[in-house]
């Protein structure tokens, strides 16, 4: 038998370090826009693009969903007078333009990447197929999943709890600006009182507005946890990953 090497070896102890093998990150639109107020900031995509190459670093399989809200959403431009399905199209559109802003971050930090688009468009990304993107991860690539799900009046919530289901993803690490879920806007209420655990049940009840309805259903309905973290502190994710209590676990 060859004798194992450094890379190998280092490989395999930080695998053992490992918490979570394969997540799912679901970042909104506006993480990408930092403090510019619109559009896609480099520098906020940039410490994006580190963050999950310091997680793919230890071993962890990394899929990504992007909402559009920094570029267009759909349904605040249904509320204005536009037609939903035309409206909510657009806003598809917009989460693949974040998702090649990620890809080319993180291809300039040399991880390799696969966009997969709900709806075709084949000269700038692949076709979303399940079994194709498993094996994408499998090979150590970052899968981004662009176009939600492909149907107007489906948020990117939905589209990561499914996404995140259909590839077996362990975990939705739900990117915010807070550090986890409260009973009240912290920025608004210094009272409000941070979750560090709460029940899928309770997150409905309460009308916390951490995912929407069907995602958090999808989601208890099939026992897949979420954790709820804040996306500007350094080394976040890959803590999640290693098992340090960071945010807010939501499960059963």
């Amino acid at each position: 038998m060859a004798k194992e090497t450094s890379k190998g070896t280092a490989k395999k102890a930080s695998a053992r370090g490992r918490k979570f093998s394969r997540i799912l990150l679901k970042l909104s639109g506006e993480a990408l826009m930092g403090d510019t107020g619109f559009g896609v900031c480099p520098d906020t995509v940039n410490f994006i693009a580190h963050e999950i190459k310091n997680t793919v670093a230890i071993g962890t399989q990394v899929a990504a969903v992007i909402g559009g809200g920094n570029i267009f959403r759909g349904i605040e431009a249904a509320t204005q007078g536009m037609e939903r399905v035309s409206a909510d199209y657009m806003g598809m559109l917009a989460t693949t333009i974040n998702a090649l802003a990620l890809q080319n971050a993180l291809e300039r930090h040399d991880i390799e990447t696969r966009v997969m688009s709900a709806i075709e468009m084949h000269e700038i990304c692949e076709p979303y197929i399940r079994r194709k993107a498993v094996r994408h991860l499998e090979k150590g690539r970052v899968v981004i999943f662009a176009a939600g799900t492909g149907n107007p009046y489906f948020t990117t919530d939905t589209a990561a709890a499914l996404r995140a289901m259909e590839i077996n993803a362990e975990i939705i690490l739900k990117a915010t600006k807070v550090d986890g879920v409260y009973t009240s806007d912290p920025v608004k209420d210094r009272k409000a009182r941070k979750f560090s655990s709460i029940s899928y049940i309770d997150v409905l009840k309460k009308g916390l507005h951490v995912m929407d309805s069907t995602a958090i259903s999808l989601c208890m309905d099939n026992s897949l946890p979420i954790m709820v973290f804040n996306l500007k502190g350094k080394g976040n994710i890959r803590n999640i990953v290693t098992g340090k209590k960071i945010g807010t676990y939501i499960g059963a």
